[in-house]
């Protein structure tokens, strides 16, 4: 790797370290930032990815530039969207080999990812080491903006990553594999332990894959509604849908109603949300008021 002239041997973790003290710089754990340091895990994402020289491709958080590079070995053209600004300077140095990278000092929350790919010409396709603190939001305002994204690999928490892939009757299964689902097709494609990084944190990583749907299987009228519905369904593990919905502040159905409704579309009035797939879910919401 090349930073300023100075051509660094050595292992990934020697290198990550190498740059971090050339620039003094420090983590900060508001930005989440833990840098990856295993080039087996490196490898992973960027097969998972599946890139092609054609690929445009958005890169959230680049930290010191590592997958950056391994990207737009690949790709057309790398869109780096960093928000830490003490880091633009270390990737404007370790970046410098590239012409096919361009770098935004920015907030991913607040780019408009349609006028990227408006402004390329195709769909982007998103591959990311996410900080844990928002991963959620940061791929929920993907997905439920509809962008124009081919697909998304990003690493994330372990745990998050169990659940947007969860089927039905499984622990891990909740709202957040249902509204996953409804907006795309999630594969995991590796677990990652937490000695990967650097700093190490607390907890397992895991790459997945999303594949947004050109078609949904289902098209709620009202997707506000609709998830709602799908939040008040998992309100209370273990306890029926009926008793969820009736002690909802979202909905306005008694016990005996929301049964009447359940029975009349053919499910047994005892099921429970962790038991449904989304098709079922679709099923009963466009019976409801």
């Amino acid at each position: 790797m090349n930073i300023g002239g100075i051509f660094i041997e050595g292992t990934l973790y020697q290198k990550t370290k190498a740059i971090i003290e050339r620039y003094d710089f420090l983590f900060k754990k508001n930005f989440g930032q833990n840098f990856l340091i295993d080039e087996r895990v490196l490898e992973k994402i960027i097969n998972a990815g599946n890139i092609s020289e054609d690929d445009v491709v958005l890169e959230i958080g680049p930290g010191i530039g590592t997958l950056t590079q391994a990207i737009a070995r690949k790709a057309k053209t790398v869109i780096a969207v960093e928000i830490d600004r003490t880091l633009i300077p270390i990737l404007e140095e370790t970046l410098s080999n590239f012409d096919n990278i361009r770098l935004i000092n920015e907030d991913i929350l607040r780019v408009d990812i349609r006028a990227l790919s408006e402004e390329y010409g195709r769909p982007l396709k998103v591959i990311a080491n996410l900080p844990y603190y928002i991963t959620t939001p940061i791929i929920m305002n993907i997905l439920e903006r509809e962008y124009p994204v081919s697909e998304i690999v990003v690493m994330i928490q372990k745990e998050v990553a169990m659940r947007m892939q969860a089927q039905p009757g499984t622990k891990d299964y909740g709202s957040l594999s249902v509204v996953t689902g409804y907006y795309a097709k999630a594969y995991l494609a590796a677990n990652v332990p937490k000695n990967c990084f650097m700093p190490r944190p607390n907890v397992d990583s895991a790459v997945i894959r999303l594949a947004p749907y050109d078609r949904k299987p289902f098209e709620a009228e009202n997707s506000e509604k609709f998830f709602k519905f799908i939040k008040a369904a998992f309100s209370q593990r273990r306890k029926t849908l009926v008793n969820c919905m009736a002690s909802s502040p979202d909905f306005k159905y008694t016990k005996e109603e929301f049964s009447a409704l359940l029975k009349a579309k053919g499910y047994d009035e005892r099921i429970r949300g962790e038991a449904l797939a989304l098709s079922d879910f679709a099923a009963i919401y466009e019976a409801m008021d």
